[in-house]
């Protein structure tokens, strides 16, 4: 009798591990009142996970999940949470909290938290810390937040060009351990003066009796201290890198970037061009207040508001025309709407070359002649099936031609809006992403409207 396989897999049911705790969890835990099962499940998630669990609640759950996490672990939630949501808990934690949370925590990620603060309650947590933390946060907290400065890491580990393979492994092992995202050392000059950087792998390769110098890599250039973040970004793609030295005006090393932030960079400002389309680009928390939320979209659609009165006004002038022929109102909106969505395709794309630094005074040209010849073609295209579709309708050819040739030119009128519209607005210190929909939608209207309707008095009511 063959015998029972039970323990051929003893560690089968010891590997399984439990499903992680949904939202639904924690929401039906709070509803019930079983506080307990809350913690439990707090000290089962990592930090990244609670995060999450809390960016997806409502604020009032939010706030009674956030007091039940240990003090000692809300450092490692805090660098995962969106700048809003983060900001309102902190602001809820007393310094004594905020202090033990930014033990163990990444520079930038404590500079993120005391920008979160009100400035009088920095000087109290950066004089509860211990001398070295203090410098180091005191240098980062010198740049702006949105610099590769304000990104920056102070953990980067440096070597003397003159020193063997061998001495620098023998360090590498006395630290025990290196910051996440390593894969060189930085060599500096005794004033800290940035020479180059010296791989791992080389570390581990190279002869021992071998100088860093004549190891090292003196073509990876470092990032100026208030270099704008999105063109760190731009680098770090371009280029692949993992980390990258940071020094100040002087050549001195300051700190490093790691790919992590860039991750945190690209996702916000993915965030706000998505948001910006529809007015809501400092609205990062779904579940911020309702009078705050209303306010700010009032905004944006008093806006609108204003542009549709605009767009009401040029057909109040064609008022008689329509009178006569009421296929004018049926009609006229098609053209504002191809206007108006060929101009959008248009603008998406500037946007999107603007942020990646792909537009310039020398392309700007080319591109829109290529914009305008993709309007022409589709607006013919279009238009013909449009004014066959008319003509079938209300068997009126004038009126057909009429609706073709304002289709096109509205067509064309969007591609030039979608492309001039957020240059001129980012020369001017306008958000493209923020306004340029709502400007280009008016243009198109407006265009779309009396072109058509001016059209049609000319040819049609002689």
């Amino acid at each position: 009798m063959p015998e029972s396989n039970e323990s051929e897999n003893p560690t089968l049911e010891s590997d399984t591990q439990a499903p992680k705790p949904t939202l639904n969890a924690f929401l039906q835990a709070l509803e019930g009142g079983t506080l307990f099962q809350i913690r439990d499940m707090l000290e089962e998630m990592s930090g990244p996970d609670i995060a999450d669990i809390l960016e997806s609640m409502p604020r009032k759950e939010r706030y009674i999940v956030w007091a039940m996490v240990d003090a000692d672990s809300q450092g490692e939630i805090l660098p995962f949470l969106n700048d809003t949501v983060r900001g309102n808990l902190i602001r809820r934690m007393d310094l004594q909290d905020i202090t033990q949370a930014a033990i163990g925590m990444d520079t930038d990620d404590v500079v993120d938290i005391l920008q979160d603060l009100p400035s009088e309650s920095v000087p109290r947590i950066l004089q509860s810390m211990s001398e070295q933390d203090r410098s180091e946060l005191e240098s980062a907290l010198a740049y702006p937040s949105h610099t590769a400065g304000g990104l920056m890491n102070t953990d980067a580990i440096t070597v003397r060009p003159e020193i063997t393979v061998g001495t620098a492994n023998r360090y590498l092992r006395w630290r025990a351990s290196v910051p996440l995202a390593t894969e060189h050392l930085v060599v500096v000059d005794r004033d800290n003066h940035y020479l180059g950087v010296v791989g791992l792998a080389d570390l581990l390769t190279q002869p021992v009796a071998h100088t860093i110098e004549s190891i090292m890599r003196t073509d990876l250039e470092p990032i100026l201290a208030d270099t704008d973040e999105k063109e760190v970004a731009h680098r770090f793609e371009r280029e692949h890198l993992v980390t990258a030295p940071v020094i100040d005006v002087n050549g001195t090393l300051v700190g490093r970037i790691t790919v992590d932030d860039i991750i945190d960079v690209i996702r916000i400002e993915a965030e706000h061009e998505f948001l910006s389309m529809a007015g809501l680009g400092e609205q990062l928390d779904t579940f911020s207040p309702i009078l705050y939320s209303a306010k700010r979209r009032a905004i944006w659609l008093g806006t609108n508001l204003v542009t549709a009165f605009i767009a009401a006004a040029v057909i109040g002038l064609f008022e008689a025309t329509i009178a006569h022929y009421v296929a004018l109102a049926v009609l006229m909106p098609i053209v504002a709407s191809m206007g108006g969505i060929g101009g959008s395709q248009t603008l998406t794309l500037v946007i999107r070359a603007m942020a990646l630094g792909q537009l310039s005074d020398a392309n700007v040209r080319w591109l829109l002649r290529k914009e305008l010849a993709v309007a022409a073609l589709n607006g013919s295209l279009w238009a013909v099936v449009v004014g066959a579709t008319a003509y079938f309708w209300f068997h009126n050819l004038q009126l057909s031609l009429i609706l073709a040739t304002a289709l096109v030119l509205n067509m064309l009128m969007g591609a030039l809006s979608g492309l001039y519209l957020p240059v001129l607005m980012r020369r001017v210190g306008i958000d493209p992403a923020l306004a340029g929909s709502v400007v280009l939608t008016t243009v198109t209207d407006v265009v779309g409207f009396f072109g058509f309707l001016g059209l049609a008095s000319l040819l049609l009511m002689t």
